[in-house]
């Protein structure tokens, strides 16, 4: 039995969401005649009550998209500094805008309508970069799966709408954070211009995100997935993954956000382990004492068919998944019990 809990994007296609990729309706797409990519798109729009969404092979497309559509060579985007978006793409904010980022010390990849504020460039200091986008990111991968409070989502909104500034969330786990919170994607919809929801995660697809928007930012969404390189064919077949993983698979979320929890319990036990930041979702991030070698630590995981990753600066990281069953689950928490 081998545990991989590296990341929630190591999963493979259920046998019900095989059924129904290979049973897709296709057509293609660059021509926008796809038909299951149409549904799939008109689908996620209407659950984020927005008029436009476009499909992309990747969450990082799908953000640099939608910095693109937001911004104009020499600008500026507010993120935090644990940001994906800053982090994870390659550095594809300079290299697709041509844009820098402002860079908030926020707390677990979130921060506040007053550091916002405070990180806004004045527009008639022209030696500055002018801010033009805030980028947040729900749940925060580095910040260990944490859930943004939504109130301090609209306060930031209404200083978007003060500076007439673009609000883009980047929500690769958007789906955890909505289980999670007990929210829904209509309340996203409501304070976003732009949004990105990644199906390749936790929703157990082997590929796709879906970027959807207010329709006038939208209108040349397409035109940047084509010099992105992302136009696609008769990927109807990943599109029909994407409706099943809608149909099936968001509920079962709350049994990934279990079991971190309870790997966090066991080990919070362990005398190698310092600290165990706390569990929101279903990432699991913790640090090792000084005194313990990281690298032996993950081996004697790998001995034992336990895959696991080092996120840099002696921590480590843990992803509960769709593949990670009640088996594989029990013979993790016994073999950490053990060590």
């Amino acid at each position: 039995m081998i545990i991989d809990l590296r990341s929630d994007t190591v999963t493979k296609p259920t046998k019900g969401m095989l059924e129904a990729m290979m049973s897709a309706n296709v057509g293609d797409d660059v021509y926008k005649e796809d038909p299951t990519v149409n549904a799939l798109e008109e689908r996620i729009a209407n659950m984020f009550g927005k008029k436009t969404a476009l499909f992309f092979p990747t969450g990082s497309m799908a953000n640099q998209a939608a910095i693109k559509l937001h911004t104009n060579p020499g600008e500026q985007v507010i993120c935090d500094k644990y940001a994906h978006v800053y982090n994870y793409e390659g550095g594809g904010a300079s290299f697709n805008s041509g844009v820098s980022c402002k860079l908030i010390d926020g707390h677990r990849g979130m921060f506040t309508a007053n550091q916002v504020v405070e990180s806004i460039n004045p527009p008639d200091f022209y030696h500055s970069p002018l801010t033009s986008l805030v980028a947040v990111e729900n749940t925060t991968n580095k910040g260990g799966g944490a859930c943004w409070n939504f109130e301090e989502i609209k306060k930031i909104r209404t200083i978007c709408d003060e500076h007439d500034l673009g609000y883009h969330l980047d929500g690769a786990r958007l789906w955890n954070a909505m289980v999670a919170e007990n929210e829904t994607a209509k309340q996203y919809g409501e304070v976003f211009d732009t949004i990105s929801v990644c199906l390749s995660k936790g929703l157990g697809c082997p590929i796709g995100s879906v970027l959807v928007g207010d329709e006038d930012i939208m209108k040349g969404a397409i035109r940047i997935r084509k010099i992105f390189g992302g136009g696609m064919r008769q990927v109807g077949y990943l599109a029909a993954a994407g409706l099943y993983a809608l149909d099936n698979h968001i509920e079962r979320l709350a049994d990934d956000h279990k079991k971190a929890k309870e790997i966090g319990e066991v080990l919070i036990t362990l005398p190698q382990v310092k600290i165990v930041e706390p569990i929101e979702t279903n990432i699991v991030i913790f640090e090792l004492h000084p005194d313990v070698s990281e690298i032996v630590f993950v081996q004697t995981l790998a001995d034992n068919n336990i895959h696991i990753i080092g996120m840099g600066g002696g921590k480590l990281r843990m992803v509960t998944h769709l593949d990670y069953t009640d088996a594989m689950h029990e013979m993790l928490l016994s073999t950490l019990s053990s060590f």
